[in-house]
């Protein structure tokens, strides 16, 4: 790399990518790394914000599989983010296939609780057939386009047997695989498992672990990784508007020499760069690439772009001055009776956004965060709640409590809070999946570096990490970490001469 001076590298994005990129890079020489945030705070989607005595966390939740393999477990270990539970090997070890098993109860729409034994009858079957969905990998005809389509012509098979041929327990044992379909899409990040593709659906890994949170939040980690990068680095509030690449930039001045890449801020400031390390969510540039990057993607990459899924899961807090429910209970799960997998689901979202909520987790423990439920709801009706006012969400919200618990007298909840991820402009939804017509291939090509040409003369001008760039981790806080680093590693190796090489031409 003689004759070129130092290298300068800009990272776009200071979610766990962008942090995690610029702490491996090597060899690119002091003050030569800027991390462009168009946030006022780093992270990304990962966002703890205070609410009623302790932390909500507005994004990333758990580390899932917080194990030895878990680069975001290791990390936080390391720094001593975690509490002694997540420490223990049993905990490491724990296969829980990316579902936490919480004491759980069950309201339904009539406003009753249902028996235990209802809901594992209808769960097991779920996790049986979800668990059959990830068998078609590499199948040349999967029996099916979509998972959701997949799981639904198999209930229909088992209708007959469902609750025992008893026509009232067969219809709660519908009403409950609803449920788990709805889940199913939190977990997955799409309005519906219809748009989840089947063949592909078995490349997601879960790593072994008891999921577990942040005592501190989540963002602590982020904090902490920001922390060890010289100051100066990170530039927050500071959203880019175009790249400029393939192109031939310089800076006024005597010492001027060519740069090919050029990132120019919404403010106006602009940066010339040799490298861009380009980490922002997918949902962005399926909004943006068009007139992000100039000149445009090739149409390879545009493609996989617009073919990737990328979907919305929000979360809803609510703080009750006393809990209604019991102080084992961790999780309360929605079922509305009248629902089944097998039947079309409303399109009214004003009459019935609410029905896609699955539930709420109980925030543990009470003496640090009060008595506070978390909500997941995910897809259209996700994204329709964020268009509501706060007060209509918290009376939506009351008056959903008192039909399933049955008690019209349940007082209201203190306070609310809410994540609106899909209006959020630099990320526009939650994370990605990988969607009907589109495949691991097209994640893969999202990852691969431009320009194309392997013998181009100013290689690596754009270089892509994030989530959606993770073949087997999407979604996940650790497949963003791990993208990071690989594209650093990947600067690292044309930035660092090889070894043994020192005084060579």
């Amino acid at each position: 790399m003689e004759g070129r001076g130092v290298q300068r590298v800009v990272v776009v994005g200071a979610g766990l990518a962008g942090l995690g990129a610029v702490q491996r890079l090597r060899g690119t020489g002091s003050g030569s790394v800027r991390l462009l945030e168009a946030a006022s705070h780093a992270g990304g989607r990962v966002c703890t914000r205070p609410f009623a005595s302790g932390l909500a966390e507005m994004g990333a939740h758990w580390i899932h599989g917080p194990s030895p393999g878990n680069p975001v477990f290791r990390l936080a270990t390391r720094y001593g983010l975690l509490g002694p539970e997540a420490a223990r090997e049993e905990n490491q070890r724990a296969e829980a296939g990316g579902h936490p098993p919480l004491p759980c109860i069950t309201y339904c729409s009539s406003g009753r609780a249902l028996s235990p034994q209802a809901v594992r009858e209808a769960r097991d079957l779920f996790d049986t057939l979800l668990a059959s969905a990830r068998d078609f990998r590499g199948a040349e005809e999967p029996p099916a386009p979509s998972v959701g389509q997949y799981v639904r012509a198999e209930i229909t098979r088992r209708v007959p047997a469902l609750g025992g041929g008893k026509e009232d327990a067969r219809r709660l044992q519908l009403a409950i695989l609803a449920t788990c379909l709805k889940l199913e899409c939190c977990i997955s990040g799409t309005h519906s498992m219809d748009l989840v593709a089947l063949e592909p659906f078995g490349e997601y890994i879960s790593l072994p672990g008891l999921d577990c949170t942040f005592p501190g939040g989540y963002s602590s980690l982020p904090e902490r990784m920001l922390s060890t990068l010289p100051e100066g680095t990170v530039l927050l509030s500071k959203a880019v508007r175009t790249i400029q690449w393939q192109g031939s930039f310089r800076e006024e001045g005597g010492n001027a020499r060519d740069f090919p890449v050029r990132v120019e801020c919404e403010d106006g400031d602009t940066f010339l760069a040799d490298h861009v390390i380009v980490t922002v969510p997918l949902g962005f540039l399926k909004e943006r690439h068009q007139d992000f990057f100039q000149p445009p993607l090739p149409e390879r990459k545009a493609e996989a772009i617009r073919r990737l899924g990328f979907g919305t899961n929000n979360k809803i807090f609510l703080e009750f001055e006393q809990p209604f429910w019991e102080p084992q209970q961790q999780l309360i799960e929605v079922v509305w009776e009248d629902e089944s997998p097998l039947e079309k689901p409303s399109t009214d979202l004003k009459a019935n956004w609410f029905k896609k909520l699955i539930g709420f987790v109980v925030l543990q423990p009470p003496e640090q965060h009060g008595h506070v439920l978390c909500g997941f709801i995910a897809g259209k009706e996700s994204e329709y709640m964020e268009t509501l006012s706060d007060a209509e969400v918290l009376s939506t919200m009351t008056y959903m409590l008192r039909t399933l618990t049955g008690n019209p007298l349940l007082p209201a909840p203190r306070s609310m809070l809410r994540s609106q991820w899909h209006s959020t402009p630099y990320t526009r939804g939650s994370y990605s999946y990988v969607a009907v017509g589109s495949s691991g291939d097209d994640i893969d090509i999202l990852a691969q570096p431009l320009p194309e040409d392997p013998e181009d003369p100013r290689p690596l001008q754009l270089l892509f990490a994030g989530e959606a760039t993770h073949r087997t981790f999407y979604s996940t806080t650790h497949g963003a970490l791990l993208s990071g680093w690989r594209e650093a590693e990947r600067l690292n190796r044309l930035l660092e001469p090889p070894r043994g090489s020192a005084g060579q031409k």
